[in-house]
């Protein structure tokens, strides 16, 4: 259950250890140029997010032509895509914006003194770790997304994250690659199927934007998280004593 408040006057935006204080009256630009010049990365859009107060609601707008961006609650129970040409009021104390640029996979923070909702009452829900909606997840299905999202996790706060190939995510679960794409292909099928966007695409780029979209949602979702990084050296001993 939600209560709903008066809007601050600020915003705080937070990437990889620096904090932007952003007024009712400015236009935030977050970008490969901008007010937060996050990267050269010559895949990121010179200007892809803004953030502005409009009429007392700060609302975040996606500028680009190309992608996208995953936008979630602290506790992940809220997950939005916002897609070329969209916006999304940022309502909640604190919002993650999680989003890829050819294989680096970027996060930030948008944090409101006073937001337009506050949580009044604790939700119950399951730890998000085995299931995501009515979907199972096998064992090996979640030591695949924990092979891809581990550059993510073990990062320390927002910043961006180079994601392994394919190929150096069976290598480090000690998989073949035709184990680990059997797997990717599983779980893609089955978020498709309930309605996760960006996991299908053309012929030529499916292969990278599956990957980097997995882990946007995964750690969105909590899916996998910090605490579960001792496993991938578990799966790896297990798949070597199996080849014994």
């Amino acid at each position: 259950m939600c209560s709903v408040t008066a809007p601050t006057d600020e915003l705080t935006v937070e990437f990889a250890g620096e904090a932007f204080t952003v007024g009712p009256d400015a236009v935030f630009t977050v970008g490969r140029e901008g007010d937060l010049a996050i990267d050269d990365n010559l895949f990121l859009h010179r200007h892809f997010l803004t953030i502005e107060n409009v009429q007392g609601l700060w609302l975040l707008s996606n500028v680009g032509s190309r992608l996208a961006a995953t936008v979630t609650d602290s506790g992940g129970r809220v997950q939005a895509w916002l897609a070329p040409g969209a916006r999304l009021p940022l309502v909640f104390a604190a919002t993650a914006v999680i989003f890829s640029a050819g294989p680096t996979t970027y996060e930030l923070t948008i944090s409101v003194a006073e937001p337009a909702f506050r949580e009044t009452q604790q939700l119950e829900h399951d730890d998000g770790l085995s299931t995501i909606g009515d979907v199972p997840l096998t064992h090996s299905q979640r030591m695949m997304i924990l092979a891809l999202a581990e550059p993510v996790l073990r990062r320390e706060g927002t910043g961006m994250s180079e994601l392994p190939t394919s190929a150096q995510a069976a290598e480090r679960l000690g998989w073949t690659l035709t184990r680990f794409n059997r797997k990717l292909d599983n779980v893609c099928d089955k978020l498709d199927r309930i309605g996760v966007p960006g996991l299908r695409g053309g012929v030529r780029s499916y292969a990278t934007n599956r990957r980097v979209r997995l882990v946007e949602h995964a750690i969105a979702a909590r899916l996998v998280t910090r605490n579960d990084l001792p496993l991938l050296d578990l799966e790896r001993e297990s798949a070597a004593a199996d080849d014994d």
